[in-house]
């Protein structure tokens, strides 16, 4: 007969063991907390564009909009998914329960002291926001080492950046001058987490799809093409930060456009096309070499850089945080992994609003109406993710059925 520690040692993983279910995984609290709260900020913004409420004036409700999606939502999206990948990566035991509760209380604590910044003083809220990315990252850094998995430090100097990032954006802010810098240097860490992760799991989820359809026709496993690209890439998205319209970034950028085109080419992703939930992240990828493309444009004067930031923030960002979170919720409460219309109908909004907002600078007298069907848009994409997906993340794991791609 099994004690108790065997028969906990056997639960399945993402179901609870002392605690709530909620709190049993990382993906399940920060996934559904990111996606309401993707929905509440937005609204406010828009209400703050539409009908003039004030929010968070002191701080500036500019720079608090850009903030708390790069330095709110995102790190919400990136805990769950890291909390949840390493220990696979490490064959550790996920952090969950209290340790799981009190880190996710630190995100939101970040979330309140940076709406009430006008209440409780600039110095203090932006002192409690910066708490939560570098707790995250003692967290992975700790499992990654005790795993020895010594190639994933690479994530973890990602999350170097960006807590260095929302540091100089809040530094800025409190400075009087613009975080546009910390802005860039945040998309631009998002965006090579997105090069280097996305080229782990694209290649590998769209073999395997391949594999159990039978064909053989799987994509170029990675090699030093890849490699390269991720390094150019990254050079791009360094003078991108430091020196946006120099010439070196524009022919920099359009060199890393093509490599990346050609790196999604060889994954063979027009293939999974029947298969919705595999195939959005190849349509989310191409965002990369678009991205780039955009850098190269702003470098030349040709297109407005708030529009290059929202091509990355929404295009590559968040459509990849989106495709992730419905893919990994999915598979880790035992259900299929296939997307389901209303799935598919998120995906496509989302889609939508990546491609129709970056139009607002450069159709400015449409500039309004284009916000605002970006918002409904951006509202519907996570609410649909939320109605459909929520009751996944706080209930108990279904038996493994059968999963796709």
């Amino acid at each position: 007969m099994k004690n108790t520690s065997d028969a906990a040692r056997d639960l399945p993983r993402g179901m609870s063991r002392t605690g709530p279910v909620l709190f049993s995984y990382g993906f399940r609290p920060f996934f559904l907390a990111s996606a309401l709260f993707a929905i509440a900020s937005i609204d406010i913004w828009v209400a703050h564009l539409s009908f003039g409420v004030p929010v968070a004036p002191d701080y500036g409700t500019l720079y608090w909009h850009a903030h708390e999606m790069l330095f709110g939502f995102a790190p919400a999206v990136l805990a769950g998914f890291l909390l949840t990948a390493i220990p696979n990566w490490t064959g550790r035991l996920p952090i969950a329960d209290r340790p799981l509760a009190m880190l996710f209380a630190i995100w939101c604590a970040g979330r309140i002291a940076m709406l009430l910044s006008g209440s409780i003083g600039i110095v203090l809220a932006t002192a409690i926001d910066s708490l939560f990315l570098p707790v995250m990252l003692l967290v992975c850094a700790r499992e990654v080492v005790a795993g020895k998995k010594w190639k994933d430090l690479k994530v973890i100097a990602g999350l170097f950046v960006l807590s260095l990032a929302n540091v100089l954006f809040h530094i800025a802010v409190i400075e009087g001058i613009g975080p546009e810098l910390a802005i860039r240097l945040g998309i631009g860490a998002y965006v090579l987490l997105v090069t280097i992760v996305g080229g782990r799991i694209l290649p590998s989820f769209t073999r395997n799809w391949i594999n159990q359809s039978g064909r053989t026709d799987f994509p170029v496993p990675y090699n030093s093409f890849d490699a390269a690209t991720i390094i150019i890439g990254a050079v791009v998205l360094v003078l991108w930060a430091c020196a946006p319209d120099a010439t070196a970034t524009c022919g920099t950028a359009a060199v890393a456009a093509v490599l990346n085109t050609i790196r999604l080419i060889r994954w063979r992703g027009w293939t999974t096309w029947p298969e919705s939930i595999l195939f959005v992240l190849h349509a989310t990828f191409l965002f990369v070499p678009i991205g780039f493309a955009a850098i190269s444009l702003q470098a030349s004067g040709l297109l407005p850089e708030v529009a290059v930031l929202h091509i990355f923030a929404i295009g590559t960002i968040s459509m990849m945080m989106l495709a992730v979170m419905t893919r990994a919720t999915r598979g880790h409460t035992g259900r299929r992994l296939k997307s389901s219309r209303m799935t598919n109908i998120s995906y496509v909004l989302l889609g939508c609003v990546a491609l129709v907002r970056p139009l607002a600078e450069l159709i400015p007298t449409l500039s309004t109406e284009i916000l605002a069907l970006a918002g409904i848009g951006w509202t519907a994409a996570f609410g649909l993710f939320v109605v459909e997906h929520g009751p996944l993340l706080w209930s108990g794991r279904k038996p493994l059925t059968m999963r796709g791609g």
